[in-house]
Formats: C-alpha cells, sequence, structure tokens
C-alpha cells in the first residue's frame, strides 16, 4: 500500500521545508500557507522516500521529510515512472500529475546543504482537482 510519509511546508521557494501534522490542499492552488502553491501546473511537489534512501546510501546524513522541498513525502510509488495524467486519490484529496522532474534552479538551498538534489531527477508535481486535508499515514490510491 502506498501511503503519506510526510506532508511538509515553507513560506520561500527554494527552501527545506518543515513537516506539518497535516495540511489543507486547495482546489487550483496547492498546500495553503506553501511558498510553491498558486494556479500553475506545480502546485504540488511530491518524492518518494525510497528516492531520499538513495541519497542517504551515498553517505549523506539526515536526509529526511522536507529536506528537497517536496509538499508530500510518499512510500511505496515509484513516482517519476507515472504518468503525466495519472490521478492520485492522497487523504482527502484528488490531484492529477502534470509533470515529472524539474530543471533545478541557481541559488537552492537544498543543493548548497547536501551537495546533490534528487527532485529534478525523481520527484514530481500535481495540481489539486478535489480539496481536503492530507496528514502521514494517509492512503495513496491510483485513480485508473
Amino acid at each position: 500500500m502506498a501511503k503519506v510519509i510526510a506532508v511538509n511546508i515553507s513560506e520561500k521557494k527554494g527552501e527545506i521545508k518543515i513537516p506539518i501534522e497535516k495540511g489543507y490542499f486547495k482546489v487550483n492552488h496547492g498546500l495553503e500557507g506553501d511558498a510553491h502553491a498558486g494556479d500553475w501546473h506545480r502546485q504540488v511537489s511530491l518524492l518518494a522516500q525510497e528516492s531520499i534512501d538513495k541519497m542517504n546510501s551515498l553517505g549523506i546524513m539526515n536526509l529526511d521529510s522536507g529536506k528537497f522541498a517536496e509538499n508530500i513525502t510518499t512510500e511505496g510509488l515509484v513516482l517519476y515512472e507515472l504518468p503525466v495524467g495519472t490521478k492520485l486519490r492522497i487523504g482527502e484529496t484528488l490531484m492529477e500529475v502534470t509533470q515529472i522532474g524539474k530543471e533545478c534552479h541557481k541559488g537552492c538551498a537544498i543543493r548548497s546543504q547536501v551537495g546533490d538534489c534528487i527532485m529534478p531527477r525523481e520527484g514530481i508535481f500535481t495540481k489539486v482537482l478535489e480539496g481536503g486535508f492530507v496528514k502521514a499515514g494517509d492512503e495513496i490510491e491510483l485513480i485508473k
């Protein structure tokens, strides 16, 4: 079963996000209070714990949820293999995958602090189709 490991938020773009108990994801906006939220195609970022574990296996220590600026840390799904257009039921929400990976911008706090960033290769982005709360432990269901 795929599930949410953490919900993470930051006030500024390019910063490491901090875990919160639960977050409200607004339709066509993203996580309320997050710097990346807005009416665009990258409203919510997701990264798998398995991707974070790859970085940890390289000897980079203390990498956990939010360190790569992802809003939702997941487990049990190979996110970067999901096709654009895939719909995901996450907690109370329905999201649609809009982009796989991204170009890493210069001056990224994450890359400068950890020396590499897996988000551009294995992170995905979604837009919120149905709003609601998401919290750690919530199931992630692929909608066919």
